[in-house]
């Protein structure tokens, strides 16, 4: 394991349970549905909390509903449908979430297999783009809006696959949940939807402050001809002139600081453990011993940026004196010496050998249809009908 001194926790983003709950308790609901799409709006900000565990959708939900009496209908508790659609989504297609779920506008071989090099250094001379790629290193999160944007950008101006897109961005997001970001990446790139997601400089001047619009650039066009546009083969250039540059954060496949060891039976022999993880990092319950855990052959697949392990090891640290970092069925086996091994599973914990411990999945807020729906206004009706008394919420690329 590398070591190097402990990287700055977020300022904006806590890795507490108490931040968590100061933040839940802070949403306006009657805010968030009027200003939700503007850059500056009452956004939850909740995604970080939510994609690593330290709330459950249920306890937002439930939070919510109690709170501020939020029926189904309320347009916060259908962003939050969002979220729990696509873990719905991922649930039943496993690891096909990772290609295209049906055609996009164009045929999958007729795009880029990689994010340009101006994108990656917010010098595509687009402000909106380069100020979507600045603030999501700098602070490792982006509004919902512009997600969608940046995502759009790519696929349909630069005719970048989405797929590319998607493994770049979800490693430098402290929310970065794979079934949220591909998929919504999906959803913009029309292989999840039925229709591409476009939009242009007006739709940024209306939701975003003035150093993100973006008149007279490659995306002030009208929308028919950003379909036609994205309907062709035709990829467009950075715009032209030399533009400022910023270095894109490394992107790690273990947590800089050291304190993570190889697993050890012995120390978990007759105990009642409680799994700790990337994606379950609430506090544990008493009267167990906590073990954190992190799988080296899936972080060797999907590296982070230092800011998100600086979230996660944080908190690793916080709440479990024994941490082990190794593979998955050596992190297994050395649990087997353990008396018992309770805690929450997540898609996340891909690997095989993760199904021996058969953990459940956390708290729902309400029925999960069995079957796999096809659209989130399926999923939706389905919730609605079977859970008439009960709320939910969660975005594409959740806020």
């Amino acid at each position: 394991m590398p070591s190097a001194a402990t990287p700055a926790v977020p300022r904006d983003f806590p890795p507490t349970v108490e931040a968590a709950r100061a933040r839940l308790a802070a949403v306006r609901p009657a805010d968030y549905a009027r200003s939700r799409n503007h850059l500056n709006g009452a956004v939850t900000r909740l995604s970080p909390y939510l994609t690593h565990g330290l709330l459950t959708l249920a306890e937002v939900v439930d939070t919510l509903r109690a709170a501020h009496r939020l029926p189904l209908t309320h347009k916060l508790m259908q962003e939050l449908g969002w979220r729990a659609f696509f873990r719905h989504a991922w649930r039943h297609d496993g690891e096909r979430i990772l290609e295209s779920l049906h055609p996009g506008p164009l045929p999958d071989a007729a795009y880029g297999t990689a994010v340009p090099e101006d994108v990656r250094a917010g010098a595509t001379g687009v402000p909106v783009i380069d100020q979507a790629v600045r603030t999501l290193y700098a602070s490792g999160y982006l509004h919902n809006h512009a997600r969608m944007w940046l995502a759009s950008y790519l696929v349909h101006i630069r005719k970048v696959h989405w797929r590319a897109g998607a493994d770049w961005m979800v490693a430098h997001l402290l929310d970065g949940d794979l079934g949220s970001n591909h998929l919504s990446w999906q959803w913009v790139a029309g292989t999840a939807s039925a229709e591409p997601y476009l939009f242009n400089a007006d739709n940024v001047a209306k939701y975003a402050p003035p150093d993100w619009h973006s008149v007279g650039t490659a995306i002030d066009q009208s929308y028919a001809a950003l379909d036609t546009l994205a309907r062709s083969g035709t990829a467009l250039p950075p715009e032209p002139g030399a533009h400022p540059r910023v270095s894109e954060p490394p992107r790690f496949p273990c947590p800089l600081e050291g304190g993570y060891g190889a697993p050890d039976p012995a120390a978990v022999a007759g105990q009642d453990v409680w799994l700790v993880h990337p994606w379950s990092l609430a506090d544990p319950p008493a009267g167990c011993l906590p073990v954190a855990v992190l799988d080296a052959d899936w972080h060797a697949r999907w590296p982070w940026s230092q800011r998100r392990w600086a979230f996660v090891s944080a908190r690793l640290h916080r709440i479990a004196a024994l941490r082990w970092f190794a593979p998955a069925a050596e992190l297994v086996e050395a649990l087997r010496a353990a008396r018992s091994v309770r805690g929450w599973h997540d898609a996340h914990l891909s690997a095989p050998a993760w199904a021996a411990l058969k953990l459940p999945p956390p708290p729902v807020p309400w029925p999960e249809p069995a079957v796999r729906c096809r659209s989130f206004s399926a999923y939706w009706a389905q919730v609605r009908r079977h859970s008439a008394s009960r709320p939910t919420t969660g975005e594409r690329f959740h806020d």
